[in-house]
Formats: structure tokens, C-alpha cells, sequence
């Protein structure tokens, strides 16, 4: 039998509907495992746990009642610490916002707590999703489960490592170039960026408006799946939120994936980007496997990698700017050192090289939607190497991270794309391929993400924390 704090969100949500586990003896769990191991990974910022116990028993007693309110009713998650909470602090990691405490929760936390959802905690991230692992700010940065001396990969941070070590069941994150999909890569775990407009953001700290998503982290595809159900729809006050069909992404996600039409961009990670040799052979292996669960794999040409990254930075910096001026001006030594410098480069742009950008994104979401026509998702790598030190992730350059990524096509297009783990190096370190699809069909990523990982035994394996 799996610790309790091995138990995927689907599990321990059949146990609690069963009767056979306690949603106290859930969260009492992580919060010993926090207690223990938390020290040495800083994924939290700040925990929650009188306030989380007192809602475990409620949810219990709920529950006896025959109040059960689904698959998440009793199940603990955390925060990335730039997602709003009435009366507890958000901080976004930063000077500027360590007493900032807001009147209400975000959407996506007032969904998760109506579908019963435990709030364990704020995690620790990158200051305001901006840069990489800093030691100039009031929290030192989140390390990785599978070696301390790693990096998570950013900013989500603290929700990969927690997630990966046990600590929450699910977390949510965001990701306006990567920072969803690189922890759930760096840390061997689970992450969706959603289709843009499908998950609210109301309430999330921003970074770049047109680029910014919110969305689950979890040890599996289905838990994802279990999230986003709860967490999807229509929010007005969000401005890019989209009304669409409703749709049961946990039951979508069971779909046999037996005669799929599956596009595969190798020039990502073979041309543009050269991967290691380690990751090559994740990839490779993970597409044999979905040949053999009955996937028709074809090859997928997509403007160069360099293309969409080019267009994601000016819109990155140019909004990010926009977001933060006031405060850069006012109060410039407030910020940490990576964060002032990447403000600083949005600071130096014109607002021609902001539309060049925007027609530039047009474009490549026309040849985007172009190479899935006939498609049902698409298949390319995720980060392009093992997780680094992180030691030598710090400083690093505004311009050029050293992290190597195939992340931001679908920022730039808003098409669902999920990580899963597809393995691990010759160094125990987690390798990863990321699946998307068309707009709002979040629910293939994940039915392909779902299969690969039952037709594998990756999710057996923890960190040796």
C-alpha cells in the first residue's frame, strides 16, 4: 500500500468517497511530511495548516452527512504564491508585495474550495514570475525533490517540488512562457498550460496579459484532468475568459487514443534546439510506446523554435513592463536583481517592436492551426536538458536563461500543452515530453497524456527524498 502521501488525487478521492480515508488523516500526513522534509526543499512560503485541518474535519463531517461534493471534497492543494487569498498574504516573492493581503480569494481558489478542496498553503515561486532562482529575496528559492542541488525549474517553483515530494496532492501554477510545464518537467510531474481563456485568472498576479495561464500541477494527467474540471468556465471578470462548452475533462481524458493522429515536431529539439542525448531517448522511447497503444505518429513542420521565442520576449517584456511601471519607478532597489533586470529590458522597447510582435504572433497562430488541421495533438519536447544546478542558474541573463525550452508556441497560440514525466536519466533526474492539441481541446492532451502514463510505470517512482 502507498503512504497516504504517495496517493494520486484520483485515489485518495475514491478512498474519502468510500468511507476508508479520512481527509484529517490526508492532510495530517502532508503537514508531518512538510514538517520533515520542507526544510530542505523551501517550497512553501507559507503554510496553512490550523486552517487546513479545521476544513479536513469539516469536509469530514460533511462528508458522514452525505455532503460529498466530488473527487477533490478533502483533498489538500497548494498555491503558487502569485494566486490571491482573502486574508492571507500574497506575496509574489517580492519586497514590493510582502504585506500585500487581498479581500478575496482568486476565482480558480473560490472553484477549487466550492468542489471541496483543502488549501494547504501559499509555494514559493519566482518574484512576480519574472526570473529565475534568486537569492536577494525575502524567501530562498524551492529545490528539487529528485537532488537538492537542482533546480525546479521556474517560476511555479515551489508547486513542482511540492507536488513531486509529496507535501500537496495537487498545486496550482502559471505559466506565460514555460512556468507551468518546466517544473512539472524538471521535477517529474504533471502540468497543464490551459487553452487561453478557458481557465479564469482573476485575482492571479500578472505578467503578461495576453500571454499568462493559470493551471493544475499534479503527479498525474488525470489528476490534472480532476482539477481543471473544477477549476474551468467562464469568468467575466476576466477579460480573455472564453464561454465554451462544458466539458468533463476527467472522463475526456479516459478516451482510447487507438487511431489518433498524432504530430511530432522533431526540429524543435533535433534542428533548432539540440537536445541531450538523454532527453532525445526519453522522447524517443515515450513515442514508441504510443505507436504501440495504436497512435498514428506523423512528422510536423512548424515555424523555428526561434520564431515563437522571439515573438513571446518583446510580448513578454513590453507587458511585463506595463505591469509593473509605477512601482519600477518609484521604488527600483524594492525588486531583486533578476527581476530589475528583465523589467528593465521591457523598459527599452518601442511600441513598434510591440506590434511588430503581435503580427508576428498572428501569423505563427495561422500556421499553427494550419499543421493541426488534420491532427489530433502534437508531440515535441518539453525542456531540452536535465534539470541544471542550481548554483549555475545563478545570476543568469535577462536575455539569455540558461534553460533550453520548446515552451513558448503555445503561449504565443493559447493551445493546451501538458507535461509528463517519460522517465528518468542515467543521473536519476526526471526527463519529460510535452503533448498539445487545437484550442480548447485541452481534454485530448490529457487523454494522450493519461494513456502514455498507464502504459508506463514512471508514476511508481518518487524522489528518494
Amino acid at each position: 500500500m502507498p503512504a497516504l502521501t504517495d496517493l494520486t488525487i484520483a485515489e485518495a478521492g475514491r478512498r474519502i468517497a468510500r468511507g476508508v480515508l479520512s481527509p484529517v488523516d490526508l492532510v495530517s500526513a502532508q503537514l508531518e511530511r512538510i514538517e520533515a522534509v520542507d526544510g530542505r526543499l523551501h517550497s512553501f512560503i507559507r503554510l496553512l495548516a490550523k486552517d487546513a485541518l479545521r476544513e479536513a474535519r469539516r469536509a469530514e463531517r460533511t462528508i458522514r452527512a452525505g455532503g460529498y461534493l466530488g473527487p477533490l471534497h478533502g483533498i489538500p492543494v497548494g498555491l503558487k504564491d502569485v494566486i490571491e487569498t482573502k486574508g492571507v498574504a500574497t506575496t509574489a516573492q517580492s519586497k514590493i508585495h510582502e504585506q500585500h493581503v487581498p479581500a478575496a480569494d482568486a476565482t480558480v481558489v473560490r472553484r477549487l474550495r466550492a468542489a471541496g478542496a483543502i488549501i494547504l498553503g501559499k509555494l514559493t515561486t519566482h518574484e512576480f514570475a519574472i526570473g529565475g532562482p534568486s537569492f536577494d529575496l525575502p524567501w530562498p528559492p524551492a529545490r528539487n525533490p529528485w537532488n537538492l542541488d537542482r533546480f525546479t525549474g521556474g517560476s511555479s517553483s515551489g508547486s513542482g517540488a511540492a507536488v513531486a515530494a509529496g507535501l500537496v496532492s495537487g498545486a496550482l501554477g502559471t505559466d506565460t512562457g514555460g512556468s507551468i510545464r518546466t517544473p512539472a518537467a524538471f521535477c517529474g510531474i504533471a502540468g497543464l498550460k490551459p487553452s487561453y481563456g478557458l481557465v479564469s485568472r482573476a485575482g492571479v498576479i500578472p505578467l503578461a496579459f495576453s500571454l499568462d495561464h493559470c493551471g493544475p500541477m499534479a503527479w498525474t494527467a488525470e489528476d490534472c484532468a480532476l482539477m481543471l474540471d473544477a477549476m474551468a468556465g467562464f469568468d467575466p471578470a476576466d477579460p480573455a475568459s472564453v464561454s465554451v462548452r462544458p466539458q468533463r475533462y476527467a472522463r475526456h481524458a479516459k478516451t482510447d487514443i487507438a487511431g489518433m493522429r498524432i504530430g511530432v515536431v522533431r526540429h524543435f529539439y533535433e534542428r533548432d534546439l539540440e537536445a541531450s542525448a538523454e532527453v532525445h531517448r526519453g522522447i524517443e522511447a515515450a513515442l514508441k510506446v504510443l505507436r504501440g497503444l495504436g497512435a498514428k505518429l506523423v512528422t510536423v513542420e512548424l515555424p523555428r523554435l526561434a520564431e515563437w521565442d522571439t515573438c513571446a520576449l518583446v510580448l513578454t517584456h513590453a507587458e511585463g513592463y506595463a505591469v509593473h511601471e509605477s512601482n519600477f519607478k518609484s521604488r527600483p532597489g524594492s525588486y531583486g536583481k533578476v527581476a530589475r533586470e528583465r523589467l528593465l529590458a521591457g523598459a527599452m522597447l518601442r511600441a513598434s517592436d510591440y506590434i511588430q510582435a503581435q503580427r508576428q504572433r498572428r501569423r505563427l497562430s495561422v500556421r499553427y492551426a494550419e499543421a493541426m488541421a488534420n491532427l489530433d495533438g502534437l508531440i515535441t519536447a518539453s525542456v531540452l536538458d536535465e534539470p541544471s544546478r542550481i548554483d549555475e542558474m545563478v545570476p543568469w541573463s535577462s536575455l539569455k536563461p540558461r534553460q533550453r525550452m520548446a515552451s513558448t508556441p503555445f503561449n504565443v497560440t493559447g493551445a493546451p500543452a501538458l507535461v509528463v514525466c517519460v522517465g528518468l536519466s542515467s543521473n536519476g533526474l526526471p526527463l519529460a515530453m510535452q503533448i498539445a492539441a487545437k484550442p480548447f481541446d485541452d481534454g485530448i492532451a490529457l487523454a494522450i497524456g493519461r494513456a502514455y502514463e498507464r502504459a508506463t510505470n514512471w508514476r511508481s517512482l518518487r524522489p528518494p527524498l
